[in-house]
């Protein structure tokens, strides 16, 4: 890119799942299947999607309250033993690699935001051939989960950057009240998770319903 435009956003973060990886009806289908594996009333597909972005153990919680609190482990185990029978079905959105790659050259630092466990992001960012391509990440076994602005504070800290000049990218509500509560401006994403009715209230910049959309947004304003 040759835009000379000052930046307006030192760090950008981004979520993962939803945003930038198209993965939201494989997490749909696998919480479904660790729900029914231990003879819990299923979610729905809506209720389901309600909690992508949260930590494991509270994302399934929530999706299967009849579940008791003894049973979490299992639940857990069965949740990534579907996961991993079906992740090489997900990839990036179509888009995504050009739209870092121009963010990069306008000198931004990228982050990602996470509810995946460490090990998650880690084999996603392999498999996504994306090692190196973010200066940094936070999962939600390693901070607070989202909606807790934690992560947001600890890459503020990480990389001296003021609220005002970091701006987080996500698909869930739980990604944009995150934002809200450290004090960071966001954008949403309706092509992930969370509709865009959603969102609207929670104050994004904009709500892109495309990778196409959110790639010419940021070159335009970010």
């Amino acid at each position: 890119m040759t835009d000379i435009r000052p930046r307006r956003f030192d760090l950008i973060a981004f979520d993962w799942d939803g945003t930038l990886f198209d993965s939201t009806q494989i997490i749909v289908r696998c919480i479904q299947a660790a729900v029914s594996d231990v003879g819990g009333a299923v979610p729905t597909d809506e209720a389901a999607a309600y909690v992508i972005g949260m930590a494991l153990t509270q994302a399934l919680a929530h999706a299967a309250p009849d579940v008791p609190p003894e049973k979490y482990p299992e639940l857990g185990n069965r949740y990534r033993y579907h996961y991993v029978r079906l992740q090489d079905e997900v990839s990036l959105f179509k888009g995504v690699l050009p739209l870092l790659d121009d963010l990069r050259a306008r000198g931004h630092w990228l982050a990602v935001a996470t509810g995946k466990s460490r090990r998650g992001l880690n084999e996603a960012l392999h498999s996504a051939a994306l090692r190196g391509v973010f200066d940094s990440s936070r999962t939600a076994d390693e901070t607070a989960g989202k909606p807790h602005p934690l992560m947001l504070q600890e890459l503020m800290a990480e990389f001296d950057v003021a609220p005002q000049r970091v701006l987080m990218i996500g698909d869930t509500t739980h990604d944009l009240q995150m934002a809200l509560s450290a004090g960071c401006p966001s954008v949403g994403v309706s092509y992930g998770a969370h509709p865009a009715d959603a969102l609207t209230g929670l104050q994004p910049l904009v709500i892109a319903h495309s990778v196409a959309e959110l790639h010419a947004w940021l070159v335009r304003e970010a």
